[in-house]
């Protein structure tokens, strides 16, 4: 079959503007979007692309989890389906790209298919994979995860958000959950495209990031047990303070990052002191440690050390603690097949790129264990995310969405 050729590009303006109009559904406060999972703002989002998708033509495909797929039919009905996406869920304080320029440069690429009037063997789905941010209902990457098996359905809608409401009825609520049986999908392949979110293709200069890895992870829930006391009358020998026992563990978590750099990385964001009053030594903590590495070895390691240096900590300042895994996934190596797609589309067109690993957690990391797969990324502004000044330029996307495109054609095989 023959490659796709070199002047053969989707509509970069058209993208953006499809980029602009999502953004105006769920705005956030400071310019970016407050879309998260399962919300009035959400499903007015999925309605959109739902209506994108079938002016374009589109068969459309709903399953248990809302995951949402979108097929134009190709010449060979035995042949499977090459699939692209991402997601349309947003941080409480998402930019306009983070998963969305997945989704709808997955469109563009059915839009400009149409176009040209291109036919190929291999029909292709586009895909809104459901909870990807897993802010409201954690964990992250929850649909796919069902989808690959990882999740069963049950355990998924059970989950609950802040307010005690659970993600099956919530579901329902919004009125997209579908018939069809979560997983029972085949795939030829899959692609996506991500912004990096991080600051290493607009350091080095570069159009594209080749995907070849993408980094385990492990959340673990730490809770430390002091005594809650009066700052100013309990003696400081007599002190039981969880919040120092934490501080010198985030200390710990710093070092033992460092000790495998530079591809490990370690840190805690999520924080919670009990009382959490100005005039009471804390009398509890309760936070995550992120450990994040390609090589599974090293996250144990990472693991193990948190765990023996942190108890000897509590031990010497007369604190409980308790460990709980929270969250999880391990390295994962794309298919080489799928990756050499990517980087010959780059150099076809003449984009500068660089094999990159991606350092969050996408739908492909799933997606991965069940079919072949392979990411795009591109830059973003000082490699800012999860973030409303998210920001990314029109020829960033354009470069993405056009190694996308071929990499995809040349999976789906043109027909001439």
């Amino acid at each position: 079959m023959p490659a796709p050729g070199e002047n053969l590009r989707i509509d970069a303006v058209r993208l953006w503007d499809s980029l602009m109009e999502m953004a105006k559904i769920g705005p956030g406060i400071a310019g970016g979007n407050n879309r998260q999972t399962l919300t009035d703002a959400d499903s007015d989002g999925r309605a959109l692309f739902w209506k994108w998708c079938e002016a374009a033509g589109c068969s459309l495909g709903l399953d248990q989890m809302g995951n949402m797929f979108a097929r134009r039919e190709g010449t060979d009905p035995e042949a499977l389906p090459v699939y692209v996406g991402s997601h349309l869920d947003t941080q409480p304080t998402g930019g306009k790209y983070d998963g969305v320029l997945g989704v709808l440069a997955g469109l563009e690429i059915i839009r400009t298919l149409n176009d040209l009037g291109i036919k190929t063997k291999h029909p292709i789905i586009v895909t809104n994979w459901t909870n990807e941010e897993g802010t409201r209902f954690p964990p992250a990457m929850m649909a796919s995860g069902v989808f690959a098996g990882m999740h069963s359905q049950d355990w998924a809608y059970a989950r609950k958000d802040a307010d005690g409401k659970s993600f099956g009825d919530e579901l329902q609520r919004i009125g997209w959950r579908g018939d069809e049986v979560v997983g029972n999908r085949k795939m030829h392949a899959y692609f996506e495209l991500h912004i990096e979110q991080g600051p290493i293709l607009e350091a080095e200069g570069k159009d594209i990031g080749v995907v070849t890895h993408g980094q385990g992870l492990s959340w673990i829930q730490v809770t430390l047990t002091g005594k809650a006391s009066h700052t100013g009358s309990t003696p400081m020998p007599m002190r039981k303070n969880a919040a120092l026992g934490m501080a010198r563990i985030l200390e710990l978590v710093d070092e033992i990052a460092w000790s495998h750099a530079p591809h490990a990385v370690g840190a805690v964001g999520h924080i919670d002191v009990h009382p959490n009053s100005r005039n009471v030594i804390p009398g509890k903590v309760v936070f995550t440690v992120d450990f994040r590495s390609p090589d599974f070895s090293v996250i144990k390691d990472m693991e193990n050390r948190l765990e023996a240096g942190a108890r000897s900590i509590c031990n010497d300042m007369g604190l409980e603690i308790e460990f709980e895994r929270v969250g999880g996934f391990d390295p994962v190596q794309f298919d080489d097949g799928c990756v050499s797609a990517v980087r010959t589309a780059a150099e076809r067109l003449g984009y500068s790129h660089m094999d990159i690993i991606s350092g969050a957690g996408h739908d492909a990391c799933w997606i991965n264990r069940v079919a072949p797969t392979a990411m795009v990324m591109c830059p973003c502004v000082d490699g800012l995310s999860h973030n409303e000044a998210e920001e990314i330029s029109l020829d960033w996307a354009r470069a993405g969405a056009n190694v996308l495109f071929h990499a995809v054609l040349e999976t789906a095989q043109i027909i001439t």
